[in-house]
C-alpha cells in the first residue's frame, strides 16, 4: 500500500504528547525530591484527590487497544460493541461496593498484600507471580498497536516507536513517581477524547452527516445490536458482552494492584469511591466515541473495504488508514489522532510499570529486606520502575504474533484475570474457605482458562461462529486479494466446542473454575473458622440478605465478629493505631495522613477520640 507521510505540523503535535508527559514527570520529581520515601514514590502518600484519579483510571484502560481495536470490531462486526455498557456498569459497582472498601480500609500498598492478611504467603506470592506475568504480556500488546498505527501512517520504523514509547513511559514513571502517572494520564484522557472528537467531527462531514451514517449502518447490519442466542461459542452476543464482558473487566478493575492502587493513593474511602464512578462516566464517553467512529469509517469503506481488498495488512490498521484518508488536507489533525493513540498506551505502560514495581518491592523486596532506608527504598522502587518499563517495552516484540490487539488484550487478561478475581472472591466473600481451597482454586482455575485459551489459539474457533458482517470491494479500483488455500489441521471434537467458546468467556471460565474448586477444596480440608478472620478482611455478599436477624447474621459470616461494638475492642485496635502513629512519628517518617487519620495532636500528643473511634469502628 502507500503509505502517506507527515506533515510538519503532524510531527510538531505529536512531539508536544511526548514533551508535556516527560514534562510532567520532571516536574513531580523536583517537587517531591524532598519527600523521599517509597510511599509517597508508590502510592502518592495517599493524598490524591478523586477528580485526576478518575481521568487516569480512563486513560489506563482506554489504551490504544480501544483507540485502535474497537472502532475495527464495529467495522467487522456490528455495533453490539456498545453493550460493554453494561458491563462497565456492574463493574465499577462491584469494584466500588464490594472490593475497594476491604482494600482501602486494610491499609495495605499491595492488594496481594490483603492475601497474606487473609490466607499465607505462598497464596500472596503465587498470585503476585501470576500478576507480574499478565501485566507484561499484557503491556506489550499495548505498546505494539500504536507503533502500528504510526508505522502504518508515517512509515516510522515500527521497533523503533516501540522503544520510543518504552523509554517515555519508563522516564516519567521513574522519575515522578505515581503523581506523575496519575496527573499525566489525566492530560493524555484529555487527548484521547479530543482525538476521537476530531475523527468524529470530520468523519461525519465526509460522510455527509450522522443521518447518512446511521442510514448506510443499518443497511450494512452494523445496528443489529440485540442478538440474545445463548450459545456460548458466538464471538460476540448479548449475553457474551454483557456477561462475559463483566467477568474479564472486573478481573482488571476489582482486583487489578494497577487500578486498586490508585483508588487507595485517594485522601479517603469516599474520593476513592467518586474516583471510580466518574471513571464510570469516562469508560462510556470513550465507548461512544469509539463506537461512533467504527460506523462513521464503514459508512467511509462501505463500497471498497481496504482490508479485503488487500490495502491494507490487518484489520488493527483500519483506524489510521481511514484518518490520513479524512485528514489529507488537514495537517496537524493526523498528528492529533496518532497522538490520540500514543496517549492511551502511555498511560496504560505507566500505570502497569509503576504497578509492577508496587508489588514487586511489597510483596518480594520488603519480605527480604524488612529495614530497608526511606531513601534506600525509593531508590530500588525507581531501579525496578525501569527494569519493568524495558521488559514490558521487550514483550511487544511477542505482542505482534497474537493477531487483533482488542482479542489479544481481552484474552490476556481473561486467561489470567480471571482466576484472579475468582481468588479475590474467595477470601472477600467466602469466609470459611482457607488457604488450601484459595491456592487449590487458583491452579485449578489457572488451568482451566489456559487450556481453553490456548486450545483456541491452535484450533482456531470455525468461521460460522467468528466471521465478520458483509464486506464490499465492489468500487476498488486495485486489488491486491490473493487466494490463499485454506489448510486445517485436523481437528479433534474438542475443539468444535470447548475451544470454540468466546474469548470473553475465558475469565468467566477461570474465576468460576477457582471459586468451585476453593469451597470443595476448603470442605475437604477443614473450612476457615472464623474467629481467626479479622472482620476488616470479608464482605459476605450474602449478609445483605440476613439484615433482619442478628443470628442468622452471624452464620453467614461464619462465625465471624463483624459487630465490633464493644469498648474494650475499641480500646486495643485504638492502640494499635496509637501505637503505630507514635512509632512513625519518632522515626521521623512523613505520615502525616495516618497520623491526622487518628486525630493526633503533635503539641500535647493527644488523640482525638471520636476520630479513633470513626477509623475504628468500620
Amino acid at each position: 500500500m502507500e503509505v502517506k507521510n507527515f506533515a510538519v505540523w503532524d510531527y510538531v503535535v505529536f512531539a508536544a504528547l511526548f514533551v508535556i508527559s516527560s514534562g510532567i514527570g520532571v516536574f513531580f520529581a523536583i517537587k517531591e525530591r524532598k519527600k523521599a520515601t517509597s510511599r509517597e514514590f508508590l502510592v502518592g502518600g495517599r493524598q490524591m484527590s478523586f477528580g485526576p484519579v478518575a481521568l487516569s483510571l480512563t486513560a489506563s484502560f482506554m489504551s490504544a487497544v480501544t483507540v485502535l481495536g474497537a472502532p475495527s470490531e464495529v467495522y467487522r462486526f456490528g455495533a453490539s460493541f456498545i453493550l460493554f455498557f453494561i458491563a462497565y456498569t456492574f463493574v465499577i459497582l462491584f469494584t466500588a461496593e464490594l472490593f475497594l472498601p476491604v482494600f482501602y480500609r486494610s491499609g495495605i500498598t499491595s492488594t496481594y498484600e490483603y492475601l497474606q492478611l487473609r490466607f499465607n504467603k505462598p497464596v500472596r506470592y503465587a498470585a503476585t507471580a501470576i500478576y507480574v506475568v499478565q501485566t507484561i504480556l499484557y503491556t506489550g500488546v499495548v505498546v505494539y498497536a500504536p507503533a502500528l498505527a504510526l508505522n502504518q501512517v508515517t512509515g516510522f520504523d515500527l521497533w523503533g516507536s516501540v522503544f520510543a514509547t518504552g523509554i517515555v513511559c519508563t522516564f516519567y514513571c521513574t522519575l515522578g513517581g505515581l503523581k506523575a502517572v496519575v496527573w499525566t494520564d489525566a492530560f493524555q484522557m484529555v487527548v484521547m477524547v479530543v482525538g476521537f472528537l476530531s475523527v468524529l467531527i470530520q468523519g461525519s462531514a465526509h460522510a455527509g452527516g450522522l443521518h447518512n451514517v446511521i442510514e448506510q449502518a443499518t443497511n450494512g447490519s452494523r445496528l443489529n445490536i440485540f442478538d440474545f442466542d445463548v450459545d456460548p461459542l458466538r464471538r460476540h452476543t448479548f449475553w457474551t458482552i454483557s456477561v462475559g464482558g463483566t467477568f474479564t473487566w472486573l478481573g482488571i478493575y476489582g482486583v487489578n494492584q494497577s487500578t486498586i492502587q490508585r483508588c487507595i493513593s485517594c485522601k479517603t474511602e469516599k474520593h476513592a469511591k467518586l474516583a471510580l464512578y466518574f471513571n464510570l462516566l469516562g469508560l462510556w464517553i470513550i465507548l461512544v466515541c469509539a463506537v461512533f467512529s467504527g460506523l462513521i469509517m464503514y459508512s467511509h469503506f462501505k463500497d471498497c473495504d481496504p482490508w479485503t481488498s488487500g490495502i491494507i495488512s490487518a484489520p488493527d490498521q483500519l483506524m489510521p488508514y481511514f484518518v490520513m484518508e479524512i485528514f489529507a488536507t488537514m495537517p496537524g489533525l493526523p498528528g492529533l489522532f496518532v497522538a490520540c493513540a500514543f496517549s492511551g498506551t502511555l498511560s496504560t505502560v505507566a500505570a502497569s510499570i509503576n504497578a509492577l514495581a508496587t508489588v514487586t518491592f511489597e510483596d518480594f523486596v520488603k519480605s527480604c529486606f524488612p529495614h530497608v532506608s526511606d531513601k534506600l527504598s525509593t531508590w530500588i522502587s525507581k531501579g525496578l520502575c525501569l527494569l519493568f518499563g524495558v521488559l514490558c517495552t521487550s514483550m511487544a516484540v511477542a505482542a505482534s504474533l497474537m493477531g487483533s490487539v482488542v482479542q489479544a488484550a481481552l484474552s490476556i487478561h481473561g486467561m489470567c484475570g480471571g482466576p484472579m478475581l475468582g481468588l479475590f472472591s474467595l477470601g472477600v466473600v467466602f469466609p470459611f474457605v482457607n488457604w488450601k481451597g484459595a491456592l487449590g482454586g487458583l491452579l485449578i482455575g489457572i488451568t482451566l482458562s489456559f487450556w481453553v485459551a490456548i486450545g483456541a489459539f491452535v484450533y482456531p474457533a470455525p468461521d460460522s461462529k467468528t466471521w465478520p458482517l458483509p464486506l464490499s470491494t465492489d468500487q476498488c479500483v486495485h486489488l491486491n486479494v490473493t487466494s490463499v488455500p485454506s489448510v486445517f489441521p485436523s481437528r479433534p471434537a474438542i475443539a468444535d466446542t470447548w475451544y470454540s467458546i468466546s474469548y470473553l468467556y475465558y475469565s468467566a471460565v477461570g474465576c468460576l473454575g477457582c471459586i468451585v474448586a476453593g469451597v470443595l477444596i476448603s470442605f475437604l480440608t477443614g473450612h476457615q473458622k472464623g474467629k481467626d478472620i479479622q472482620p476488616l478482611l470479608i464482605r459476605p455478599v450474602c449478609n445483605l440478605f440476613c439484615f433482619w436477624s442478628k443470628k442468622y447474621k452471624t452464620l453467614c459470616w461464619c462465625g465471624v465478629q463483624h459487630d465490633i461494638e464493644t469498648e474494650q475492642e475499641n480500646l486495643e485496635n485504638g492502640s494499635a493505631w496509637k501505637q503505630e502513629a507514635d512509632s512513625v512519628l519518632q522515626n521521623g517518617l512523613r505520615r502525616e495522613s495516618l497520623a491526622q487519620d487518628v486525630g493526633y495532636d503533635p503539641k500535647d500528643k493527644s488523640y482525638d477520640n471520636m476520630a479513633l473511634e470513626k477509623i475504628t469502628h468500620f
